[in-house]
C-alpha cells in the first residue's frame, strides 16, 4: 500500500513537472516599450543597526559609473540614537526613521520610505532595494541602466557572495540564490517567464509603487510576495547577469536555519494572500498562462517527491525492525535502506556539480571551498526537511534581524 501511494505521488509531481516544461516552451507574450532618457534612481536601504556595514554599501553607490546623488539615497533606521544615522548624515544621504515600530518586517520599513518619498511630491523612475550588508560592482547600475531603457518593470541583479570562503554554511547558503537566479530566473528569462525576486538588488519601476500608494508588501518574504504580484499583474522582469552585487551569508548552521524557517514561513503565507487570485487568473487564454500555472505550482513537485521518499524509507525501517524483532535475515533490507539514502545523496552531489559548472568562475569561492561543498551541500538542501517541519510548527514566526560584519576587501577588483 505504502509503495502505491508513493508511485501516485511520484506520478503527480513527474506530471506537474512536465506540463511546467511544455508551458516554459510556449512561453509568455511579453511586449515592452523600450525609453530614450536616463532614468531617475531611488535608492532603498533598510539599516537598522547596521553601521559595521553600511559604508561599504555607501562607497561603492558613490563609485557607481553610472551616477547617483547623495540625495537620492534613502537610509530606513529605528531610532535616531542609531549609529547608522551619524554615518547617513555625514554623507547628506536623507534618513527615514519607522513610523510604527510594532511592525518589524523589513517590508513595513520600506513601505514608510516610499509612502514619505510619495507624500513629498518627488517622482522616481525606479525605486532599486538593496540590503545594508550589500557592495555593489562599480558598473551595477550602468548594467542596470540598460534593463529599464529595455522596457522592464522589474529588473534583478546578480547575486554573489562576499564571504562564501568563511566556512561551508556560507558557500551553501550562497548557493541557493544560485539555485534562484542562476537556474531558476535565467531559465525563465528565456522563455519569457515571469521571474521570482530574491531579496535585495533589484529594482521596481516607479509608477508602479505611485500606484499601489507604497509597498504593501509585508509578509516574511515580501520579495517573495511582490513576486507573486508580478504574476497576477503581468509585470515584465528581466535577470541582468552583468549587474553584480555581493551580500554576506550566515556564517553559523543554526543561523541558516532560523533563516531558512522564516523563509519556508514567508513562501507559504505569501501563497495564502495570493493563491486564490492566482488559480482564478489561470485560463489557457492568458497571455501570461505559463508563468500563472508554474507559480502556483511552485514546490509541490518537490514537496511530493520528498513525502514519497521519506513513506518508502519510513516503510523500509518498519519492516527491518519488524523482522528484527522476530529474529529474521533483514540484510537485504537494511542494504536497499542506505543505497536509497547514498542514490539520494549522490544525485544532490551531482546537482551541485552542475551548479558549480553554470556558475563557473563567476562565484568568489576558491577550488577547496567548491570541493568541500560540492559534498555538503546535499546535506545542507535536505536540512530545508527540518526547516519545513519548523514552519509549519510554529504558528507565528517573529521577523529577526541577521547580523552582519562583513566587509568586503578593498583591493577588490570588482569594486574598484
Amino acid at each position: 500500500m505504502i509503495t502505491l501511494i508513493c508511485l501516485v505521488l511520484v506520478f503527480c509531481a513527474s506530471y506537474m513537472l512536465f506540463k511546467e516544461y511544455i508551458l516554459a516552451l510556449r512561453g509568455c507574450e511579453i511586449k515592452l516599450k523600450k525609453i530614450k532618457d536616463d532614468p531617475l534612481f531611488a535608492i532603498l536601504i533598510p539599516a537598522r543597526d547596521e553601521s559595521l556595514v553600511i559604508s561599504d554599501l555607501l562607497d561603492s553607490l558613490k563609485k557607481q559609473t553610472y551616477k547617483i546623488k547623495p540625495s537620492d539615497i534613502y537610509i530606513i533606521v529605528e531610532s535616531k540614537k542609531d549609529p547608522t544615522v551619524m554615518i547617513a548624515k555625514k554623507r547628506k544621504i536623507n534618513i527615514v526613521y519607522r513610523k510604527d515600530l510594532t511592525k518589524q518586517r523589513k517590508g513595513y520599513a520600506l513601505d514608510d520610505a516610499v509612502k514619505e518619498i510619495i507624500f513629498s511630491g518627488k517622482h522616481y523612475d525606479a525605486y532599486f532595494i538593496f540590503d545594508a550588508d550589500n557592495v555593489l560592482d562599480r558598473n551595477f547600475l550602468k548594467e542596470m541602466v540598460k534593463s529599464y531603457k529595455a522596457g522592464y518593470d522589474v529588473g534583478i541583479g546578480y547575486r554573489n557572495t562576499k564571504n562564501g570562503n568563511a566556512n561551508i554554511y556560507a558557500a551553501s547558503s550562497s548557493l541557493t540564490f544560485s539555485m534562484i537566479n542562476t537556474l531558476g530566473n535565467n531559465y525563465k528569462l528565456k522563455h519569457n517567464l515571469c521571474l521570482t525576486v530574491s531579496g535585495t538588488g533589484f529594482y521596481i519601476r516607479g509608477a508602479i509603487l505611485e500606484d499601489l500608494g507604497g509597498y504593501p508588501f509585508n509578509s516574511l518574504t515580501e520579495d517573495y510576495e511582490f513576486s507573486l504580484y508580478a504574476v497576477l499583474n503581468d509585470l515584465s522582469t528581466t535577470y541582468n547577469t552583468k549587474a553584480k552585487y555581493f551580500d554576506e551569508q550566515p556564517t553559523n548552521y543554526n543561523l541558516t536555519i532560523k533563516q531558512r524557517t522564516r523563509w519556508v514561513k514567508g513562501y507559504f503565507s505569501a501563497r495564502a494572500i495570493y493563491y486564490q487570485a492566482l488559480k482564478k487568473k489561470a485560463s489557457l487564454k492568458d497571455k501570461n498562462y505559463p508563468s500563472v500555472y508554474t507559480t502556483l505550482v511552485g514546490v509541490k513537485p518537490f514537496v511530493l517527491l520528498v513525502i514519497s521518499l521519506i513513506l518508502y524509507l519510513a516503510n523500509l525501517l518498519y519492516q527491518i525492525i519488524a523482522k528484527s524483532i522476530i529474529k529474521v535475515s533483514v540484510i537485504s533490507l537494511v542494504t536497499q535502506f542506505f543505497l536509497i539514502l547514498f542514490i539520494i545523496y549522490l544525485s544532490l552531489v551531482i546537482f551541485t556539480g552542475i551548479l558549480l559548472l553554470k556558475e563557473k568562475d563567476n562565484l568568489r569561492l576558491e577550488r577547496r571551498m567548491k570541493i568541500k561543498v560540492l559534498f555538503y551541500n546535499p546535506l545542507f538542501l535536505a536540512s530545508y526537511i527540518k526547516c519545513l517541519y519548523l514552519a509549519l510548527k510554529t504558528k507565528d514566526l517573529s521577523w529577526d534581524k541577521i547580523p552582519h560584519s562583513v566587509n568586503m576587501s578593498k583591493g577588490n577588483d570588482e569594486n574598484k
